[in-house]
């Protein structure tokens, strides 16, 4: 039946679905899992490398999370091509704005200027819809710190702790478990690790595959500026290496704790 429907994003199925959306949406189910954490004192992204070839080169640092502008920086899940082409527009319009008000663009404004134009690739023959969901985290001086998610159909919405891409549905049953309101970022950093050695599906959870970036406020008043630090993996590792440990403790004593119900039991 779909396939009558599924030609075209103009055309809906007569149970009212637009399939090629739902196909974008299916897409970026199977690509690397992003997370993000609203903090008290600054946001956090997470995100799954998937190339993480040794003969790559270096020089592209950060493979995941890019930089908008002076306030704003998002994370992706899909498709690379449709994703350099999205971030490429909000880069511009944040230039934009900046050029004509003097100061950056509100993080609401942007992602909304984007889910506009994502949305007209759902709606006009000939096109398809952009296979990429994307995290964005910001501050602004009217909302403070921010976390938004948008998808293919043109859709957004804000969050306190969210994920897309791969696992993702485990990733947030966890978050909403784990999550308690107004969490430090130390907190969030140490929920994120948790959440990624549970639901990636690599064996063993590293630098290599994992990306951390963190966007924090510095100074007060007129001379406060943001800041969006990429985590370095020697901090990573030991985050993982910290997990671990602590993983590894709560499994010893709770077999202890089993010695001593058998003790117990003996007796």
């Amino acid at each position: 039946m779909a396939r009558r429907y599924d030609t075209k994003t103009t055309i809906f199925s007569p149970e009212g679905r637009l399939y090629q959306v739902e196909y974008a949406m299916e897409a970026i189910g199977h690509a690397g899992t992003c997370l993000g954490i609203l903090a008290e004192d600054g946001i956090l992204l997470a995100a799954e490398r998937k190339n993480t070839n040794k003969l790559l080169d270096d020089v592209i640092f950060s493979e995941k999370i890019y930089r908008l502008h002076d306030n704003m920086a998002c994370s992706v899940a899909g498709i690379t091509s449709d994703a350099n082409v999205l971030t490429g527009y909000l880069r511009q319009t944040a230039q934009k704005y900046h050029l004509i008000y003097q100061e950056c663009i509100p993080c609401e404004q942007l992602v909304m200027q984007l889910c506009d134009l994502k949305q007209q690739y759902t709606q006009f023959g000939g096109l398809r819809p952009f296979g990429v969901s994307i995290l964005y985290m910001g501050w602004d001086p009217h909302y403070g710190f921010q976390l938004y998610q948008s998808d293919p159909s043109g859709n957004y919405g804000g969050w306190k702790a969210t994920c897309i891409g791969n696992n993702h549905q485990a990733a947030i049953s966890m978050l909403k478990q784990e999550y308690k309101d107004t969490p430090t970022l130390k907190e969030a950093l140490d929920l994120a690790i948790k959440v990624l050695h549970k639901t990636l599906d690599s064996t063993k959870l590293n630098s290599e595959k994992v990306e951390l970036a963190s966007l924090t406020r510095e100074g007060e008043g007129p001379n406060a500026k943001t800041v969006i630090r990429v985590i370095p993996g020697e901090e990573v590792d030991e985050l993982i290496k910290k997990y671990q440990e602590m993983v590894e403790a709560k499994k010893r004593e709770e077999k202890e704790k089993e010695k001593e119900r058998e003790a117990t039991k003996m007796e």
